[in-house]
């Protein structure tokens, strides 16, 4: 019974090591000019291992997609756990999101032009990229259902998509950010989330209920 469990875990250490080596790479030599052979001469595997593991350098990439946001899930169960109020649990997820793609920085600064375009499958808006999107927004649901805040009920019901598409911005200030530890990203953050709090909190008062039922009405549209 031992010989299965040995195996799994020698094909879950291949698979991780190519991961890494892949990212190395990417770093190093940039996305376009690191190939599959390199990956795999690299990782000390052969091309035909590699491509049972990766069928493709997208893969590969996707593969990161998905070890991020596991480790972004994972750092926000304490800031979930401790912090009940809207601002205080999305700027938490969102400063944790920061944290945990410090490595990644120099990785993602000279790998975003490919994610940006919008037929690139390595895209966040792709169907590749379906599975970590949707966990991600898994998150923003979580902020939402657990904030004691009062909110309108139809943009509660929005509301995740709608954080989720706010943290795509933090991204992309992030990718940009040059300044030392990102801190120019975690004010962005600090600035950010009042005014999302405040127009959140905004939602459920008669006069400004129409507003929200307008923009929710628009963002159905564009959608479709």
């Amino acid at each position: 019974m031992a010989e299965p469990t040995r195996r799994s875990r020698g094909s879950d250490r291949t698979r991780e090591v190519i991961v890494e080596t892949a990212l190395r790479l990417f770093r190093e030599r940039g996305y376009e000019a690191t190939t599959m052979r390199a990956i795999a001469a690299e990782a000390g595997v052969s091309v035909g291992n590699a491509y049972y593991y990766f069928s493709s350098k997208e893969a590969l990439v996707q593969a990161y997609y998905d070890r991020a946001q596991a480790e972004h899930e994972a750092a926000c169960e304490r800031v979930l756990a401790a912090e009940r109020s809207l601002a205080g649990r999305l700027d938490g997820v969102l400063r944790e999101w920061v944290r945990v793609s410090e490595p990644y920085h120099e990785f993602a600064v000279k790998f975003f032009k490919h994610a940006a375009e919008p037929s690139n499958p390595l895209s966040p808006f792709s169907a590749e990229s379906s599975p970590a999107r949707e966990a991600s927004i898994a998150i923003y649901r979580r902020v939402v259902e657990g904030a004691s805040d009062r909110i309108d009920a139809e943009l509660r019901e929005e509301l995740p998509e709608l954080l989720w598409l706010l943290s795509m911005g933090v991204v992309l200030f992030w990718v940009h950010d040059t300044s030392e530890g990102c801190r120019r990203t975690y004010r962005f953050i600090e600035l950010t989330v009042p005014l999302v709090d405040r127009l959140v909190s905004l939602s459920h008062l008669p006069g400004l209920r129409g507003i929200a039922r307008d923009f929710i009405a628009g963002v159905h549209e564009l959608r479709s």
